[in-house]
């Protein structure tokens, strides 16, 4: 069992810089691949970024590449989002999630992810 709980988001301005946290309960984080999915007004909840288990290997989607960074500290159990140049539409609700079993080749399917944060709103002005 894995609790995980997002912070950062909140209103930004068009060219502006947000970084979101989420922290996950349990002492085996490091077993775990995590990611970032966003789900925007009318929208499906698509994948964003994803991590590898060690930290060595990341996923983007195209449209934030270059402009976001995901990161992960394993000894606070920790996956972090560094978004920069936001746009607006990169308005969303951001959510975090965590696979134990999924193969990294998977780290952009959705259906592969066991446990999901609240999620977290960024609302970027134009």
């Amino acid at each position: 069992q894995v609790q995980l709980v997002e912070s950062g988001g909140g209103l930004v301005q068009a060219g502006g810089s947000l970084r979101l946290s989420c922290a996950a309960s349990g002492r085996t984080f490091s077993n775990y691949v995590m990611a970032w999915f966003r789900q925007a007004p009318g929208k499906e909840r698509d994948f964003v970024a994803g991590i590898n288990r060690s930290g060595g290997s990341t996923s983007y989607v195209d449209s934030v590449k270059g402009r976001f960074t995901i990161s992960r500290d394993n000894a606070k159990n920790t996956v972090y989002l560094q978004m920069s140049s936001l746009k607006p539409e990169d308005t969303a609700v951001y959510y975090c999630a965590a696979t134990y079993s999924s193969s990294w080749y998977s780290v952009r399917n959705g259906q592969v992810y066991d446990y999901w944060g609240q999620g977290t709103q960024v609302t970027v002005s134009s």
